[in-house]
């Protein structure tokens, strides 16, 4: 049985407080000096909860307040707890009160010595805007507070040095010439970072607005509310503590796996026949696509300034899409696609929802509880009419079941809420309140869009929905992540700036608890755009597949005039690219979504989550990892043709070329962003790397398998980075659409590697587990990637055939072959899911190398020479991935390139390029013809010769 002890008194004595044989209860101690209170809770071991406030305090019968925004409530207390004094310490952190000023210093006490996280002290507790105060202490770094761009157009940049502000409430959309009119999401929770892997995170819990200020020390956070409220999280490093924060306001559900995939949006799309178009458009070219979202022409009606707008009512446009059910069965049946639809919270005045509503009281107010519902006439381009009251948890229901669940059952596989800060409001208006006794606008506007996704996902708990909540939302408060959210950055500009600032945004996002998120693709405000548009697009859509989810190009386009479209706009074979690189990654991207659900692991962090302690990451944002496993560098600059890279300490394998760093913790200088005539991110997969993918060709359709021609292609495929420290990933499956995941219905699969010596093997566990729909058996591909070639493999003790190129092996059923570029590629026949593989490669076939040299090569200033040929490790004939030679005897440059096939024909010349302001014309080709040769099948091949 817990216990719960509580002091009212301060105790000047040693006092342990008594534990059962596992854990006490949650433990309460009040302070009391100079007409304030404070109450320390303590939740667990390294989790302490604070109220400050005016007057003689709750007492400590009862637990600290929390808003909706927290998750857990029921945490089981410290193992201990003692207290001298002022002073309260638990096995992992220690409170010491200041009996005059009720500042509380809190040291993290699992460490040796004892750390010194901060001093929290109140600030104006007698004036309405009041505060804490906490020491700067050892921190250095900060990061979290939701979203904010920072003008300057950088990706880079923490919180140390800057001012996190809010608009008048809070929650705004606010527009700056840098990125146009971008979200602020309020999510008050900070991750200071320090020297030496120290750390904490503070999380607080307030309805209103929010200043935070960290340009001095110490720090400070301003608020208004009768109370102040927030938690301190200690912990061993960020992994530990962001985990702590996941825990308490809730992890995300794992989105359908189609959210992963690319999502069409426009505003608007008129009718059916224009998403036919798009969707033919991205068919007949080879996209994969698993959505359309619908901006308000879905319902249609929507009248500026008037009464009768058709602005929240849910029910479909009949004229421009008539038998939406009928239609939303085809595009899942036949294309593969799923459709959401945009929803606001506001109703036209004169529609019958605003009379059902309103009669129920389901309507925000006009200033009291007897008053009629507010009318909202500001800012009218919607129409003018009321606004629905999510304090409710009654209008919530009603609301979902007569408008939202119709579209479920009809098909629609998720929901957009749009301007949910609220944009548009009554600053006088009441609502049944989200506080005891509080009413006001101020009291619910930071939640306002918490409480309308917390609706949706318990209306379809409560309807006993399968379909997984996939919600889409560009206002937020913590915990918005357990609902099923993802968010976006709102109407942002067309402008190099605009991406810049929303990688930026995206690591603090990813620090604030949110994997989900993204962006307007190529920018909602086209009339910004103050660059070339293609590019623009071609580097906006690479960065978004890497990095967004769902992947989502939108813009304003009433006017029918604008493309939208990865297949119609900026560098077409480059989005292809991409996107199809986007795809084959799924496998890989949904289990980390698995691991989010249940441990509380990023999808996407900044570099400072994993490697907290190297100085050179702490305010970059400009380079990503995905999971642990993938690093992938930013673009976000006119003529970008090449970026330095930087790479931990550790081994590194280039994603593109295979080739293998040993890194220090530096630069790698001038990497290209075109390869084999196509730009992409630069990307590195760390040495131990196990990367589950799926098969991804022209037929393919969507993330769920779907292929044009109804074959099945179910292989597991793995991409392994060979290394000698042994590691290991675990595949997470399930059905992809419904919730069956969270009560057993999915499988795992974990997959391991080593090499010792020569010799690396790669496992293939039984699969545990099943689903709905689970294959009991398949092939299984390993794409073994080490700094040689090998000269034999086998599974599970029987050596398999070697194929001497891609085709013999590809029209095999089991086999391997030297693939070039250190890649070896081994395959079985379809086997038991049940069966263990284990696949052992032997290394050490020599590399094939041979040495370019280029004479006459005179060049000028901003030019230098390259060798380009037509196989990728010579960059495919582009130009833009050609490998630089050194100026040896200038004017003659030479290098030796490794890793070329091994009995290939070669064909290559000789090229002048500029190192800046590419795509140019002005490249100097060396003359015809082609220069030719054929790679042994092992070691150097000497010097081929070419020229100018």
């Amino acid at each position: 049985m817990k216990r719960l002890v509580a002091f009212l008194l301060l105790l000047p004595l040693l006092v342990v407080l008594p534990t059962t044989a596992a854990r006490a209860a949650v433990q309460r101690v009040q302070f009391t000096a100079g007409g304030n209170y404070l109450v320390v809770e303590f939740l667990d071991n390294d989790l302490v909860h604070f109220e400050m406030g005016a007057g003689a305090g709750p007492g400590t019968g009862t637990p600290i307040f929390n808003t909706t925004q927290v998750a857990k409530t029921d945490y089981p207390g410290p193992t201990s707890l003692t207290q001298n004094g002022g002073v309260l310490t638990t096995p992992g952190i220690k409170v010491d009160v200041n009996q005059t000023t009720l500042c509380a210093t809190v040291y993290d006490t699992a460490r040796t010595p004892e750390l010194l996280l901060n001093t929290t002290c109140p600030r104006n507790l007698s004036q309405a805007w009041k505060g804490l105060s906490f020491t700067k202490s050892s921190m250095q770094n900060a990061y979290g507070l939701g979203e904010q761009f920072f003008m300057g157009g950088s990706a880079d940049g923490d919180w140390v040095g800057r001012q996190r502000t809010g608009g008048t409430y809070g929650n705004a959309m606010l527009y700056d010439t840098d990125n146009g009119p971008v979200g602020n999401a309020q999510i008050p929770v900070l991750f200071a970072v320090g020297a030496n892997t120290t750390n904490y995170g503070m999380f607080v819990d307030q309805v209103y607005k929010q200043q935070w200020d960290l340009t001095g020390d110490p720090w400070t956070m301003d608020t208004f509310g009768d109370q102040l409220r927030w938690y301190v999280m200690s912990g061993p490093d960020l992994p530990d503590v962001r985990k702590d924060y996941l825990e308490l306001t809730g992890r995300p559900p794992v989105p359908p796996k189609k959210a992963f995939g690319l999502w069409m949006s426009e505003y608007g799309y008129d009718n059916w026949s224009e998403i036919d178009t798009t969707l033919s458009g991205l068919r007949a070219n080879k996209f994969p696509t698993d959505g359309v979202m619908l901006d308000v022409n879905w319902f249609g009606g929507v009248t500026a300034g008037s009464d009768n707008t058709r602005m929240g009512t849910l029910e479909w446009d009949s004229t421009n899409f008539p038998s939406p059910a009928t239609k939303l069965a085809q595009y899942r049946d036949t294309n593969g696609v799923g459709v959401m639809t945009i929803e606001e919270s506001y109703i036209g005045k004169n529609l019958p929802e605003h009379s059902s509503m309103a009669s129920a009281g389901y309507l925000i107010r006009a200033g009291c509880s007897s008053c009629s519902p507010v009318y909202l006439t500001g800012n009218d381009w919607w129409g003018r009419g009321g606004m629905i009251d999510w304090t409710q948890p009654a209008a919530s229901a009603q609301w979902h079941n007569d408008q939202r669940q119709p579209l479920v059952n009809a098909g629609v596989m998720g929901h957009w809420l749009d301007l949910g800060e609220p944009e548009m409001y009554d600053g006088n208006d009441w609502t049944a309140g989200l506080l005891p006794g509080k009413h006001a606008h101020s009291d619910y506007h930071n939640l306002y869009n918490l409480e309308w996704s917390r609706g949706i996902a318990k209306g379809y708990t409560d309807n006993a929905v399968q379909q997984r909540p996939f919600l889409l939302a560009r206002s937020a408060a913590g915990g918005i992540q357990r609902t099923g959210t993802a968010m976006w950055s709102g109407d942002i500009g067309s402008k190099l700036t605009a991406l810049a600032s929303q990688q930026n945004v995206q690591m603090h996002m990813s620090m604030s608890g949110i994997d989900y998120f993204g962006s307007d693709i190529g920018g909602f405000r086209r009339e910004m755009l103050n660059s070339d548009l293609n590019e623009l697009y071609t580097q906006w859509f690479a960065n978004s597949a890497w990095f967004d989810v769902p992947i989502r190009p939108h813009t304003e386009n009433l006017c029918d005039c604008l493309e939208t479209s990865p297949d119609s706009i900026g560098d077409v074979p480059s989005n292809l690219a991409n996107l199809r690189q986007r795809y084959e990654l799924t496998p890989y991207y949904y289990s980390l979504a698995h691991r989010a659900y249940t441990t509380g692991e990023p999808l996407m962090p900044p570099l400072v989550y994993q490697y907290q302690n190297d100085p050179n990451v702490r305010e970059a944002g400009h380079e990503k990892l995905i999971g642990k496993d993938l690093l992938v560098g930013v673009v976000a600059g006119a003529n970008q043709r090449q970026r330095d890279v930087y790479l931990p300490a550790g081994t590194w394998f280039d994603y593109y070329t295979n080739t293998k760093t040993v890194s220090t913790g530096q630069n790698l200088t001038n990497v290209p962003l075109w390869r084999n005539g196509k730009f992409q991110l630069p990307a590195y997969a760390r040495a131990g790397a196990i990367l589950p993918k799926m098969v991804v060709d022209d037929q393919t359709m969507n993330v769920l398998g779907k292929r044009a021609d109804s074959s099945t292609r179910n292989e597991l495929v793995a991409r392994v980075y060979s290394d000698t420290t042994a590691s290991s990933f675990t595949l997470a499956e399930d059905d992809g659409s419904t919730i069956g995941y969270q009560s057993g219905s999915k499988r795992t699969t974990d997959l391991t590697q080593q090499q010792v010596g020569s010799t690396a093997t790669v496992g293939i566990a039984a699969s545990s587990g099943t689903y709905s729909g689970a294959p009991a058996s398949r092939a299984n591909v390993v794409e073994l990637v080490a700094d040689t070639q090998a000269s034999g493999v086998t599974l599970n003790g029987t050596a398999l055939t070697q194929y001497a190129n891609k085709a013999a092996f590809d029209a095999a059923a089991s086999g391997w072959y030297n693939a070039g570029g250190n890649l070896v590629v081994a395959k079985s026949a379809s086997l038991s899911v049940g069966s263990v593989k284990t696949f052992v490669f032997t290394l050490g076939q020599a590399v094939v190398s041979k040495t370019f040299s280029c004479s006459n090569g005179t060049t000028v200033a901003g030019q230098s020479v390259y060798v380009v040929g037509n196989v990728p490790q010579l960059g495919a004939w582009s130009v833009a991935s050609a490998v630089k030679l050194s100026p040896t005897s200038y004017p003659t440059w030479t290098g030796t390139i490794s890793n070329l096939p091994p009995n290939t024909a070669v064909e290559w010349k000789c090229v002048k390029r500029q190192e800046a302001n590419y795509p140019s014309t002005a490249d100097q080709w060396g003359p015809d013809p082609n220069i030719t040769f054929t790679t042994p099948a092992t070691g150097s091949g000497g010097t081929t010769t070419g020229g100018f």
